[in-house]
């Protein structure tokens, strides 16, 4: 969690100066889910992610050197800067894409999970999305095949209470977004996402019970963006004391205070904020540093090429 919160300020930084161009959505707040739910998972599981993807593809394992790179757009990112910051993706990694189509790709993780079960893999797909994407098409077709067909996929969304700019009492009739499944006969689940090892205990059932072949879940995880939608939104829907009053859950200082109760010291704890720092700091000098992507990759990936 600490990884990712200082990967998102740094990007925030190199946007505010002009180094990272387009849009740029951070995690900030929001470190808990992400981490608790991946930890749930094993190596062969398959993650599909939103445009808010750079949390849970630092949670997945992936380097923050690529992924930063890729927010620069230099030809060393994870997507050989191609895509992106709503653009990473690590086939290896079974991290199947941030998506920058609201809702798009909740049928895609479908898809994902009936390749799985079509090839008896033993593999679970977790897929992420925002409480906006809840009134999208594509997330009931996606959840009613994953019922029909039994599929081995965990759908998590992350309600941050804000679709952009409109919060959920103004978009959804129904504010407890979990409660859909059961529309689906579908398993359902609702908690709050301040503190990491609950996700990760929720999740872990509903993953495990997508494993033995039982079918999908619901899961809702009440959560908080700290910053705006992305980096050009000053966020003036909302009031400092509602800010002021999330921020007093922040994910970050629960885990830390748990640590310290469980007797790991305040040194500990400050060594380790020192070496993610420093590894924060490689990852910003090797985008700065690395070059742009060759002028040959222009029309690369565009079309399908000539075998």
């Amino acid at each position: 969690m600490v990884l990712i919160r200082k990967f998102e300020e740094a990007a925030a930084k190199a946007y505010s100066v002009g180094k990272i161009g387009g849009f740029l959505h951070l995690y900030i707040g929001q470190e808990a889910v992400g981490v608790g739910s991946i930890a749930a998972l094993t190596p062969k599981d398959y993650i599909v992610s939103t445009y808010r993807d750079h949390g849970h593809a630092l949670a997945r394992g992936l380097s923050p050197k690529p992924l930063m790179a890729e927010l620069f757009g230099k030809g060393t990112g994870i997507s050989k800067g191609n895509g992106g910051s709503m653009h990473f993706f690590d086939r290896n990694a079974h991290f199947m894409g941030g998506h920058g189509i609201v809702g798009g790709h909740i049928s895609l993780a479908a898809g994902i999970a009936f390749a799985s079960k079509f090839k008896k893999e033993d593999s679970v797909t977790i897929c992420f999305f925002g409480e906006g994407a809840a009134n999208i098409g594509s997330f009931h077709e996606g959840l009613n095949l994953a019922a029909i067909w039994k599929l081995p996929v965990v759908f998590i969304c992350e309600n941050n209470h804000y679709a952009m700019g409109t919060p959920e009492y103004r978009a959804l009739a129904v504010k407890d977004v979990s409660v859909r499944a059961y529309a689906y006969d579908m398993a359902r689940d609702h908690i709050e996402g301040d503190e990491v090892r609950k996700v990760r205990d929720h999740v872990q059932v509903a993953v495990e019970r997508a494993r033995r072949g039982e079918g999908p879940t619901l899961i809702e995880v009440s959560t908080y963006r700290f910053r705006g939608h992305s980096m050009s939104d000053p966020a003036k829907y909302r009031t400092k004391e509602e800010l002021d009053a999330y921020k007093k859950k922040d994910p970050l200082m629960r885990a830390r205070h748990e640590l310290e109760l469980g007797g790991i010291g305040t040194e500990e704890l400050d060594k380790m904020d020192l070496e993610i720092q420093s590894q924060i700091d490689e990852a910003y000098e090797y985008a700065e540093t690395s070059p742009e992507p060759p002028l040959s990759q222009l029309h690369k990936y565009v079309y399908a090429e000539d075998k």
